[in-house]
């Protein structure tokens, strides 16, 4: 039953995105804000859904450590889940993705009207000056700034070297990391139709400032807190 569940949620939200993402290019040229809105809608139609169909919710911990300013937010990807929950999770963002993504019909003509900082993995120094370009650019006009700092999608309980680029933007922006922890992707894993049924806890961790530390000391710092937490909450 729950897989046919998983397969019917997936049906909609798969469908859902043509209607939104076209709100989302029809409104761009009355505003960032305003073109915003439909995103935020379908993020939250979309987990009101899963939430039904699949039993799959979300839970909280750590919201007080969440800044009144905007700042760089460093959290894990290992789902589709988290990305969606973002929107909700923190206010106006922007996200580093790879610029593939685009090109997708639809999905990727909106993500295009949002502001992403769009970048070229393969081009890793010159992906890094963009990610701390734009990144500044867009923390000016207090958008949030959300870095998967692995780079790419990781399964559950595996990890690599945090890339270095937001730790950087972080300094340049003069701003904090907020480092963000959950177990997304033991309910909904990657290319996977069948969502388990439970809840999904993100743990938002205390800010990090990284002014006057080396970068890769920073980043080292960040690994350990979200690793270990993940490994608490899996437990």
């Amino acid at each position: 039953m729950l897989t046919l569940r998983s397969i019917l949620f997936t049906t909609i939200m798969f469908v859902s995105i043509a209607p939104f993402a076209t709100l989302v290019i029809i409104l761009r040229p009355f505003g960032q804000d305003l073109s915003y809105m439909p995103a935020l809608v379908w993020s939250r139609f979309t987990l009101w859904v899963c939430k039904i169909l699949c039993r799959l919710d979300y839970s909280i911990e750590g919201a007080e450590h969440i800044p009144e300013k905007n700042c760089v937010v460093f959290i894990k990807h290992s789902s589709t889940y988290e990305t969606i929950a973002l929107l909700k999770l923190f206010p106006r963002q922007t996200w580093v993705l790879k610029r593939e993504l685009l090109l997708t019909p639809f999905f990727g003509w909106a993500l295009a009207c949002l502001q992403p900082i769009a970048i070229n993995r393969k081009a890793r120094r010159a992906a890094v000056k963009q990610v701390i370009t734009q990144g500044k650019n867009r923390h000016a006009k207090g958008l949030w700034i959300m870095i998967f700092p692995e780079g790419t999608r990781m399964r559950s309980g595996e990890t690599r070297r945090y890339g270095i680029s937001g730790a950087l933007l972080a300094q340049e922006a003069n701003t904090v990391i907020l480092p963000v922890a959950h177990n997304a992707g033991d309910f909904w894993t990657r290319r996977g139709w069948r969502k388990r049924a439970g809840t999904v806890r993100f743990v938002i961790g205390p800010p990090i400032d990284p002014t006057g530390h080396e970068p890769r000391a920073i980043n080292e710092e960040i690994q350990r807190w979200i690793e270990t937490k993940i490994t608490e909450l899996r437990n």
